[in-house]
């Protein structure tokens, strides 16, 4: 118990610092190279902290365990927008650029309604029984090429580096950025390994296991990388990390393996699950769009909707 504790404090402490250096790196690498810092957080950052979801779901799929693979992918989207933003946006309201109210927020809530879909077969047919099939996963990746072209586009976008902004040379930030996802992934793997023994011996089931510590631990690295670039006023970092991992987390967190691995059959999970995810992305399309930017009493919002909903499946609800 002694040892996993400290691993726990230890894996913490690596995450954090490793979040430090993975921004700094990030918006760095956008300055060296005049790209949007947004397309940064669309992509380096969002695809990087998005790793703990993708091995969690390959793993999941080999042996077997395709409930967890969408469970994951279903909590993350929902923990990125709801525990993510909510607080990222009371430590300093989100300012969200025109450019991603207009098109990166609707490519996200496309994705995650046709997600909700793909997984309700039995709304449409009541004698089907809910399925992730192969051909579904190809349609997530088709979709995601799409996302795919248009990050392309952004890339031949040049942005003007502000003068006044102090910039890490191009081999360091490349460093710190390679550097930070390596301790960020490290760390959220030890929080979550050591959090798990010590909840085992203390007598708690695998399934709260798997409802909580999994779904947020794998959640750790956008949350903790979200927080930080909020702190330093890098908000594009903030809210790229969290649109980009969502889309990815459809695409290719879901889409990919069962491309490859094959589907997942006889479903079980309660459709609330999907009404939040979706709820959740048209309540930030919404918000953004209102005034260009997410306030603290949005944030609340978030949070309030967020205890709600987790409330509902810790006591009555199965995920």
């Amino acid at each position: 118990m002694l040892i996993n504790i400290i691993l726990l404090v230890v894996g913490f402490v690596i995450l954090i610092k490793g979040a430090d250096f993975f921004v700094d790196g990030a918006s760095s690498v956008a300055s060296n190279f005049k790209v949007s810092k947004m397309l940064i957080g669309l992509t380096i950052v969002a695809f990087g902290t998005s790793a703990p979801e993708f091995a969690v779901s390959v793993k999941s799929i080999l042996s077997g365990n395709g409930d967890i693979v969408l469970g994951n992918v279903i909590g993350s989207n929902i923990l990125n927008i709801l525990l993510i933003l909510g607080i990222s946006s009371l430590i300093h309201f989100l300012h969200v650029k025109n450019n991603t109210v207009k098109k990166e927020l609707p490519i996200t809530l496309l994705i995650t309604t046709l997600f909700a879909v793909l997984l309700s077969d039995h709304l449409f047919d009541s004698r089907i029984t809910n399925s992730f099939t192969r051909s579904d996963g190809i349609v997530l990746l088709l979709f995601f090429l799409v996302f795919i072209y248009y990050l392309i586009s952004m890339m031949r976008k040049k942005v003007d580096t502000s003068k006044d902004e102090q910039v890490i040379p191009l081999f360091r930030a490349l460093l710190f950025t390679i550097l930070g996802i390596v301790a960020i992934v490290l760390g959220s793997n030890m929080v979550v390994d050591s959090a798990s023994a010590i909840a085992l011996s203390l007598g708690v089931s695998q399934r709260m296991i798997g409802l909580t510590i999994i779904a947020l631990g794998t959640s750790l690295p956008e949350l903790v990388t979200s927080i930080t670039a909020t702190k330093k006023g890098e908000y594009d970092i903030a809210i790229g990390n969290v649109v980009g991992s969502n889309i990815f987390n459809i695409g290719i967190v879901i889409g990919l393996p069962v491309t490859i691995f094959g589907g997942i059959g006889a479903i079980t999970f309660n459709s609330i699950d999907l009404l939040v995810m979706v709820a959740s992305a048209i309540l930030l399309f919404m918000f953004s769009f209102k005034d260009y930017k997410i306030t603290k009493k949005e944030g609340i919002v978030f949070l309030v909707l967020f205890l709600v909903y987790y409330s509902y499946v810790i006591l009555g609800g199965n995920l």
